[in-house]
């Protein structure tokens, strides 16, 4: 059988063709759209259908919505959200090189204080996630690499007791999901992986939050630097 994708419902196709149209410079930054009647007709869809992806996009700032006035284009590097940052990802080829590395270093700031809370509150809950027998082996995919992964550092962040940093990891799920295929596509960068998991079992079934935490601002460095490594060395 064919392996279709469910058919783009109409605000989602008008949607997904103006962040296309962003991108390409077709509406450039700090432009104006054109009015209502005539962005209906170009994109094929109802007014009230515009109207409702228009209230999405301002809302990821794409857009600025100004009554009595045409629809300015924001400078979305500046001025977006993290769903900016997530259709950047799906739409934008290629991305700027140092798009995951940035992601990646987010991940250096905020992964060592969560993972130390984490273990220090629920050690046996994250040790239980990290066991041998459900981590990924060295033959599973980069997709699920980045499932086992993204699902690693929720758990974490929802026990470290601190719901902000929940809300954030959920919100760059699509993109946690979307880069970090490309970062598991790497034999080395698995491999690296499974050693920190390994070690961080290790750390949460002996209730070693300081070694978690120092364990983690480490891993988080060297995955960074070994994106950096293995991406230069691909476009050589």
């Amino acid at each position: 059988m064919p392996d279709w994708k469910p058919l783009e419902k109409p605000g989602e196709a008008a949607e997904s063709r103006l962040i296309r149209a962003i991108l390409d410079g077709s509406f450039e930054i700090n432009s104006s759209l054109p009015g209502e009647r005539a962005l209906a007709d170009m994109l094929g869809v109802t007014r009230p259908t515009l109207r409702e992806a228009l209230q999405r996009l301002e809302r990821d700032g794409w857009l600025e919505i100004r009554h009595g006035k045409a629809t300015r284009v924001r400078d979305f590097w500046k001025e977006g959200k993290l769903g900016v940052s997530i259709a950047l990802a799906e739409y934008r080829h290629p991305l700027p090189e140092d798009y995951t590395t940035n992601l990646l270093t987010v991940r250096v700031l905020l992964a060592p204080t969560y993972t130390s809370a984490a273990v220090r509150n629920a050690p046996d809950v994250i040790a239980d996630y990290l066991n041998e027998s459900s981590a990924p082996g060295t033959g599973e995919t980069p997709d699920a690499y980045a499932k086992y992964d993204w699902g690693l550092h929720w758990l974490l962040t929802v026990h470290s007791g601190n719901p902000f940093f929940t809300h954030f990891i959920n919100s760059v799920r699509r993109l946690y999901e979307i880069l970090g295929k490309k970062y598991f596509q790497y034999s080395q960068t698995r491999n690296h992986s499974s050693k920190f998991y390994e070690e961080l079992h290790f750390c949460a079934a002996n209730g070693l939050a300081g070694e978690a935490e120092a364990l983690a601002e480490r891993v988080m460095k060297e995955s960074r630097e070994l994106w950096k490594v293995l991406v230069a060395g691909a476009n050589e």
